[in-house]
């Protein structure tokens, strides 16, 4: 028995479609002041931290890394972010999968907390936490009397940390999810699959680049946090500094190679981040279709 295949027309992909009719000089001239932007403002910038740290030779460069308080800052920044990751990876995943999926009281007062740390001042959240976490405040007392170390200790600045990059994982994955629908996950149990089932073989694959896009947004942003943790932190050298507040240090103390070498590895692990960026968005347009 032969196959019944339906014949797709093909189209022009919309790249090759124009969408203007402006002349070719309004189109260079918009380019070109794109491009201008880009270099004045990110590509300048980004070439004179390097060439700053590489000013006084490689062995300047590395003898950076040598020094202990600047190999701690780089170790608690891992730390922060390998806390902050996956914390978030799992609320945005089950957040995501609630408002797309479900009705529940509250819905949208959820939606509007997820985005309540992009609406406020990072110092500010800082501040929140030591009204809450400190020595005099909220919680501070019973914490301290338990031996517990919230504020000028590493468990702060985690927690501030996950606190700022709380929306980007949901916010990824919230549009997608509602634009699928719920169709798929409704034959799946008529089928007889489990609700795991449905969320493993059926959901999480359907979002898996926006997933992976919004883990590295969230790894970004969680490297390079300043405000929220110079607040929490407290500067104390070797313990809860991170490579951001490092860089200011180094910078207030006249030394500025060392400054501008750990500002050259946060910029490069941001580079990396754009790249890794980049080929998740290639590989999400240039998945095959389903039966193509």
């Amino acid at each position: 028995m032969s196959t019944l295949r339906i014949p797709r027309l093909r189209s022009t992909p919309l790249e090759a479609r124009p969408v203007i009719s402006e002349s070719s000089g309004v189109r260079r001239l918009l380019v070109g002041a794109s491009l201008a932007f880009l270099l004045l403002f990110l590509f300048l910038p980004l070439l004179a931290v390097f060439a700053s740290a590489l000013g006084k030779g490689v062995s300047a460069y590395l003898a950076t890394f040598s020094q202990p308080d600047t190999r701690a800052a780089i170790r608690l920044t891992l730390v922060a972010t390998a806390w902050a990751v996956p914390l978030n990876l799992g609320f945005g995943l089950a957040a995501a999968w609630s408002v797309a999926k479900f009705h529940f009281p509250g819905k949208s007062l959820l939606v509007t907390l997820i985005d309540l740390p992009l609406a406020i001042s990072p110092v500010v959240s800082g501040l929140v936490y030591i009204l809450v976490y400190g020595l005099h405040g909220w919680l501070g007392s019973w914490l301290a009397g338990h031996g517990v170390k919230v504020i000028f200790a590493t468990p702060g600045i985690v927690m501030v940390t996950v606190f700022v990059t709380v929306p980007y994982v949901a916010r990824e994955l919230i549009p997608l999810m509602q634009a699928q629908g719920t169709e798929d996950e409704e034959a799946a149990l008529t089928l007889g699959a489990g609700g795991w089932q449905t969320f493993f073989r059926v959901t999480l694959p359907s979002v898996r680049w926006a997933l992976l896009y919004g883990v590295t947004l969230c790894t970004a942003r969680a490297m390079g946090e300043f405000g929220a943790v110079s607040v929490v932190s407290g500067h104390i050298r070797g313990r809860t500094n991170t490579m951001a507040l490092q860089v200011e240090i180094l910078y207030n103390e006249y030394q500025h190679v060392g400054a501008f070498t750990v500002a050259s590895l946060l910029a490069g692990l941001a580079l990396v981040s754009l790249a890794v960026k980049t080929y998740i968005e290639w590989r999400g347009t240039h998945q095959p279709e389903v039966g193509s």
